[in-house]
């Protein structure tokens, strides 16, 4: 690591991937909050909210909130350095906006380490199952602002 250079806890001293040393860690109740926005072409989503968001492949907002689910259980099976963790709760809400869909992701465990990664994966992955299932109308749709809203618990908060 060069002198100056902000560290990264996922870095050892010479510049090598690691897993972050929580053994010292409390474990204090943790929740965090991630969103992605998913935007139609208005009459693409018009003929959605028309037919109550079911399509051929059935409920969209469903088959979306359970892959979000399960993406949030099998986070540290796709990022390579996040902690296993045993989640307590899983909550997806998904809402319709203007001619686009606003899926909020709400992630809570006991535990020594955040579930931010847990939320962003769980509305990202919401997010493109969403996209999946629509795509036969348009491929005009778009994927974005993927954020993290809020996190409680833990070194510190945070709040956008």
């Amino acid at each position: 690591m060069k002198k100056g250079m902000e560290i990264l806890s996922h870095l050892d001293t010479q510049g090598n991937p690691q897993m972050v040393d929580v053994s010292q860690k409390k474990i204090t109740n943790r929740t965090a909050t991630a969103q992605s926005t998913v935007q139609f072409p208005p009459a693409i989503f018009k003929q959605l909210a028309k037919n109550n968001f079911l399509s051929a492949k059935g409920s969209i907002f469903h088959t979306a909130i359970i892959a979000g689910t399960m993406a949030a259980k099998r986070t540290a099976d796709l990022i390579p350095l996040c902690h296993p963790l045993s989640l307590s709760r899983v909550n997806i809400n998904i809402e319709e906006k203007a001619d686009s869909l606003l899926i909020n992701a709400t992630i809570t465990c006991e535990g020594k380490t955040g579930v931010e990664m847990e939320a962003l994966t769980a509305a990202s992955i919401a997010a493109l199952t969403v996209y999946d299932m629509c795509k036969a109308l348009s491929h005009d749709i778009v994927i974005s602002q993927t954020k993290l809203v809020e996190k409680k618990g833990g070194k510190s908060d945070f709040k956008r």
